[in-house]
């Protein structure tokens, strides 16, 4: 088949032209990406890796290298060729923290891996029977829209944190939480290269330069490696990924974890309450993380359709639900859709084609692990700052005049990047709706899956007193 006659099919399989792309923005925003989430292939396994079982045993890092870009790989290509949305996947931040640190000191890891797997299935019935995508569906339009803000400054702030412009002040509990870089002030050359970045990144996007993001990443990767090369710097200061040209390229990938887990292993260890309160949280974080990634990613793609809605959303939860199992079933810790993905759609990608694109590249890095952890964080978190922006502009389709709506809507914008957790933000916006819906006498009008949902939330920020009640702890 000639290339043109190749390329006509690709676009008709996933709409590129009727999405307003173009192969080459695809392209682009499936590396642009991959590079701002491909810390995860670092910061996975030091999670999993730096966390005791209740026996005292480790997962090996190498393998866990090997197991988070193999889930990324094979569900993130999944996603595209089947949900045609720019969604990449991988394991979970905050998902792992649970797993490393709140399931396996209960148990063996292959047995909390096999909750994770539990979680994973249970996602997928409340998908099949409609349940999950229901809840969508029920959710206010702008409370949709304060979801896709809220992500907004969630993941600049992400940015900032990761990049060191902002910081956590240590061992003081009476000043402010956080402060401008390590001592009060910006210092450092890896703050410099983020800098230099956000206002590379901001300047080619402003001209509206092709491959923007992707081009400061990419330019910004090459200042950092020089800046390492001929400057004192301390390893530490770049955090987890130092911008120095690898020794080796290749690395054989380890794939002993694969299969090792104990579907219901977990049951010998713990009591059954435990267990389902364990696969509860699980499920609720990745249930709303998923939600309001889903809607924020699409919007600012511009997919929502005249009601709100995301295209092939019963596909694209099922796969995401697969993915949270076949983390599980990799010892990767539950897989989930990522917000970076909005830096794709920063870049133009529309379809799911810019998700093969990053599934293919998180396949290589099965084999190029070295190459692929070059880039520091201090180069690739000016693309979340900068969608971080695009994402905030979303706040002027609200109804600021409307207390009842821009309350919850404030709590989720506000909420989220204060608790540094998207389901968080969710949870206080969809606790504030009802209760405001309430007051005003329009109860009734309130979706019951809503009133569900929150009731659902009430128990997900009460749960410390509530297991001390049942004697949990």
């Amino acid at each position: 088949m000639p290339e043109s006659q190749q390329q006509n099919a690709v676009d008709r399989y996933f709409r590129i032209s009727e999405r307003g792309s173009t192969f080459g923005r695809e392209v682009r925003g499936g590396f642009a990406t991959f590079f701002t989430m491909a810390y995860i292939l670092v910061l996975n396994p030091i999670i999993l890796g730096g966390a005791e079982d209740k026996f005292g045993a480790h997962l090996s890092g190498p393998q866990l290298v090997t197991v988070t870009a193999l889930v990324a790989a094979v569900m993130t290509a999944i996603m595209g060729l089947g949900g045609n949305l720019p969604l990449a996947i991988a394991a979970g931040l905050g998902l792992n923290a649970v797993v490393a640190y709140q399931i396996a000191p209960l148990m063996s890891w292959p047995d909390a891996m096999g909750l994770v797997v539990i979680e994973g299935v249970v996602i997928c019935v409340l998908v099949v029977t409609g349940l999950r995508e229901a809840v969508m569906h029920a959710i206010p339009q702008q409370l949709k829209q304060a979801i896709s803000v809220g992500i907004g400054l969630f993941i600049a702030f992400i940015g900032f944190v990761d990049a060191g412009f902002v910081t956590r002040i240590p061992g003081d509990t009476g000043s402010v939480p956080v402060q401008l870089g390590a001592q009060g002030q910006l210092s450092g050359w890896p703050v410099l290269v983020f800098c230099l970045g956000v206002l590379l990144t901001i300047s080619l996007v402003t001209r509206k330069v092709r491959g923007a993001i992707l081009l400061s990443i990419v330019a910004m990767t090459v200042l950092a490696i020089v800046i390492n090369e001929v400057a004192d710097i301390a390893p530490l200061a770049w955090g987890l990924t130092v911008p120095t040209v690898p020794g080796d390229i290749v690395a054989a990938p380890d794939f002993g974890l694969v299969g090792s887990f104990s579907l219901f292993g977990a049951f010998g260890q713990v009591s059954a309450i435990t267990i389902v309160l364990l696969v509860f949280t699980l499920v609720l974080s990745d249930f709303f993380d998923t939600m309001g990634t889903v809607v924020g990613v699409s919007n600012e793609a511009g997919l929502l359709d005249e009601k709100g809605d995301v295209p092939n959303l019963g596909r694209v939860l099922l796969i995401d639900g697969a993915a949270a199992a076949a983390g599980g079933a990799a010892s990767a810790s539950s897989a989930t859709s990522y917000i970076e993905s909005a830096a794709g759609v920063g870049e133009g990608a529309r379809t799911g084609l810019a998700s093969v694109v990053t599934g293919a590249l998180f396949g290589l890095a099965l084999f190029l692990t070295p190459l692929a952890t070059v880039v520091p964080a201090q180069a690739a978190a000016p693309a979340l700052v900068v969608v971080g922006f695009l994402l905030m502009t979303q706040v002027r389709h609200i109804d600021w005049q409307r207390y009842e709506i821009a309350i919850p809507a404030f709590l989720t914008i506000a909420v989220m990047p204060f608790t540094y957790s998207i389901t968080n933000g969710i949870g206080a916006g969809f606790l504030a709706y009802v209760v405001l819906q309430t007051v005003l006498g329009k109860a009734r009008e309130v979706h019951w899956l809503l009133w569900a949902t929150a009731g659902l939330f009430a128990v997900y920020f009460a749960i410390d007193p509530i297991e001390q009640l049942i004697g949990v702890k």
